[in-house]
């Protein structure tokens, strides 16, 4: 239902003002939205409760810069599946609480997901696990060191 009211929702010059500025900050108190924008507080909390309601916001969150938990290793993972076997491979990855997405994609890579753990020795089972997944062809993974 949400989606349908999202595609019929026209969105204008305000709405889109609203939700760039609470992409910088979803925590900004309405007063400070309305100052920046020029309008009442009222028109700021009807427009939040709109886009809210309509489903363009899904909600507030703070947002944490990749490289904050230092101890973690985080990975990319690019797999290639056999056949048509993407759906079962698919159903099994999620089953790994380590795999924090799971994309389909184009080209040679069938899925990319991004691996996170607390350390190398659970990194190794994780690789191993998703290689001994039937169905799983090829795969290549990237350790990331630092985001820039």
């Amino acid at each position: 239902m949400k989606q349908n009211q999202i595609a019929k929702h026209i969105y204008d010059d305000l709405d889109r003002q609203l939700i760039g500025l609470l992409r910088q900050d979803g925590r900004a108190p309405v007063s400070k939205l309305s100052q920046i924008m020029g309008v009442s507080r009222a028109t700021v909390q009807a427009r939040m409760d709109r886009l809210l309601e309509t489903g363009a916001l899904l909600g507030f969150t703070a947002r944490v810069r990749e490289d904050y938990d230092s101890g973690e290793i985080r990975a990319v993972m690019m797999i290639e599946v056999m056949g048509r076997n993407t759906s079962q491979v698919i159903q099994k990855l999620r089953g790994l609480p380590e795999l924090q997405v799971l994309h389909t994609t184009s080209g040679k890579w069938d899925l990319v997901t991004d691996i996170r753990v607390e350390n190398l020795s659970e990194f190794d089972r994780v690789l191993r696990e998703v290689r001994l997944i039937e169905g799983v062809m090829n795969s290549e993974t990237s350790i990331l060191l630092s985001s820039v």
